[in-house]
């Protein structure tokens, strides 16, 4: 008899930005051929927590029952999101879990996520002008405070690897704005660089570009790094199921 399907549902946040979405529709596919290069067995279905279709709560209602399920966040921190919706959705059907977003579900730094947002900012700061620059880390923003740690764990790692000063800033919902922390670097005489803490174009990276800083650094994705923590992170979640949950695999 044949094991039963895993339906893997990569679940985004949504956006209105066309590029924004062909990135994520880029994250999914990688994902996806990372699953097959595995073997057959995996399934995985596009959903949304907001702004775009199909809802992750349709989707998951969807599913033929007693076939196990992971949701697998596309989503970078702790927050809303993650705490409500996704564990909402995993809770309302049997054979259903949810794995942890990009940056994990607990205190460590995911060492890639440092990687990346390094090489994003080595692309916006020229060697030459490194002494004089000061790294501003922007997240879109939430009111979980483990969200927010997480984006502060980030800063001082990235401030690590790249031998610049770092701090935290967001877009919405929590302090300090990015513009405000912008401004308190210029005012030092000192270059702002805001490395975008975001995994696509979009409303709130279109938002940075208006924050006066000297530069902005592109969006984490694409990168292959990205895709990988996303497979990592349902292989946590499948591992450290209870028994039984998600097909016991």
């Amino acid at each position: 008899m044949s094991a039963p399907v895993l339906h893997v549902i990569a679940c985004a946040h949504g956006t209105h930005d066309a590029a924004g979405r062909v990135v994520i529709d880029g994250l999914r596919a990688d994902l996806a051929a990372l699953l097959d290069a595995e073997g057959p067995g995996a399934q995985v279905h596009e959903a949304y927590v907001d702004v775009q279709s199909p809802s992750l709560d349709e989707v998951v209602a969807a599913l033929p029952p007693g076939e196990p399920a992971v949701i697998v966040p596309l989503l970078l921190s702790l927050g809303h999101h993650v705490h409500h919706d996704i564990h909402h959705a995993a809770a309302a059907r049997p054979d259903t879990i949810a794995a942890a977003p990009l940056a994990g579900a607990g205190d460590d730094v995911e060492p890639r996520l440092v990687t990346v947002l390094a090489e994003r900012v080595a692309q916006a700061v020229p060697a030459g002008e490194a002494a004089t620059s000061e790294v501003i880390l922007a997240a879109a923003g939430t009111r979980a405070a483990d969200g927010q740690a997480q984006v502060h764990a980030l800063a001082a790692a990235l401030a690590r690897a790249t031998g610049l000063p770092v701090t935290a800033a967001f877009g919405a919902a929590a302090t300090p704005p990015v513009p405000d922390a912008v401004s308190r670097v210029r005012a030092t005489g000192r270059r702002a660089v805001v490395a975008a803490h975001l995994l696509a174009p979009g409303y709130f990276h279109d938002r940075l570009g208006e924050s006066g800083a000297d530069a902005v650094t592109d969006p984490l994705l694409p990168h292959p790094l990205v895709a990988r923590i996303a497979l990592d992170r349902l292989r946590s979640a499948l591992a450290e199921a209870p028994r039984g949950a998600a097909g016991g695999r």
